[in-house]
């Protein structure tokens, strides 16, 4: 909005021409998003705590989380208040790209904020059932993946359709160009052509795996947040590069038109992300709850689709990777040992995982300082393929 703005004024005030950098515009997305959240934070926790909006705690976990109960969630209101304001102020709104991210981040906030209803009015930790939940971010994330499979491939928005209307034409069974092939990192030439369906697979994969691994590890004050801010950092260098033609070709990475732009998005969730750190340190005084975990993962999901680094997503999200690994195992484990022997038996002892290295005297800031460490380092490494080929 802003951008439109100065470019119709730029030509009577020179200095306005400086909105027509993304990197400006960014750091300006940044702060925005952080005063936003830093003035209002105060706003929306006395608003959360006046309507009874505190966070019911599960009885079977660690006990020394029991005097958190009460503690107002949905926060992550706070979050996609600040990313939707800055972004919209901040962004090139013609940008084909930036749509989806937006149409995600609030379409999984929806959901989560449905669930986190559900548990703060009915007092029930469950919330929305996990089939229920499960359908709306399989519909959300399947029109994402249908919409990028074409977005990504065309030169510009107004080749988006015309592809789509050719993949409908050829009997749905037209290639994508390389650009659209999984990209293997720390290799020079490997890639795999996915075609449209494996590429609609695989993005829904990625956004609603991602989304439901960033609510998986929001247990412990300040754990989530941190690790998506790093992560979503890095993977918005990716887009700044990918958006570059020049960059694009010396690295070796795909050339995405439009893509430098969602670094205005990543601008923003880094500076909401940081306000809302700021009321959720330990001792938490709001919690992101599932509106503000699912719309995040989300994210990050579909940012890492559309610069192609799907992999490198995986390799800077371990911890998000590892708090869901250790999800499955030990339900499935369990379930497995009941159904043999007659009684279930564990792999930890608690998941999601933070709660098992709690069980084994790990005070709630060693495990949670400890986890932004291991994420700093797996960040590191994802960037470094950018030039280890």
């Amino acid at each position: 909005m802003l951008l439109w703005l100065a470019q119709f004024f730029q030509d009577e005030i020179g200095p306005l021409r400086v909105f027509n950098f993304i990197t400006f515009r960014a750091v300006a997305a940044a702060a925005t998003a952080l005063l936003i959240g830093l003035a209002a934070g105060p706003a929306v926790i006395r608003m959360l705590t006046a309507l009874k909006y505190g966070q019911a705690v599960r009885t079977d976990g660690p006990q020394t989380h029991l005097k958190k109960h009460g503690t107002p969630t949905m926060g992550g209101v706070l979050i996609l208040i600040g990313i939707g304001v800055s972004t919209l102020l901040w962004c090139d709104l013609s940008n084909r790209l930036i749509w989806p991210v937006l149409v995600v981040t609030l379409g999984f906030g929806a959901i989560g904020w449905v669930d986190d209803y559900r548990k703060v009015v009915n007092q029930d930790p469950e919330g929305m059932r996990s089939a229920e939940k499960y359908f709306w971010q399989s519909l959300v994330g399947l029109a994402a993946a249908l919409y990028l499979a074409f977005s990504v491939s065309a030169p510009s928005a107004g080749k988006v359709f015309e592809l789509f209307f050719a993949w409908v034409q050829s009997g749905f069974e037209m290639d994508l160009p390389p650009k659209a092939d999984l990209i293997v990192p720390f290799f020079k030439t490997i890639s795999y052509p996915l075609g449209v369906w494996g590429f609609i697979a695989l993005t829904y994969c990625v956004i609603v795996g991602t989304s439901n691994a960033v609510n998986f590890t929001d247990g412990l004050d300040g754990l989530a947040i941190m690790p998506t801010i790093l992560v979503g950092a890095a993977l918005g260098l990716f887009a700044y590069l990918t958006g570059s033609a020049t960059y694009s070709k010396y690295l070796l990475i795909p050339h995405i038109p439009g893509a430098g732009e969602l670094i205005i998005f990543v601008g923003a969730l880094a500076g909401a992300g940081l306000a809302f750190l700021w009321f959720n340190t330990h001792p938490a005084q709001v919690f992101m709850g599932d509106v503000g975990a699912l719309a995040l993962g989300g994210a990050l999901g579909t940012i890492a689709v559309i610069v192609r680094q799907e992999i490198v997503l995986f390799i800077m999200g371990g911890i998000f990777v590892a708090e869901t690994v250790s999800v499955i195992m030990q339900v499935g484990w369990f379930k497995y040992t009941k159904k043999r022997y007659g009684v279930g038996r564990r792999v930890f002892l608690m998941a999601p995982l933070h709660h098992h290295f709690e069980q084994k005297g790990w005070k709630e800031t060693q495990v949670v300082v400890r986890f932004w460490i291991i994420t700093m380092m797996l960040v590191l490494v994802g960037l470094s393929t950018l030039k280890l080929r």
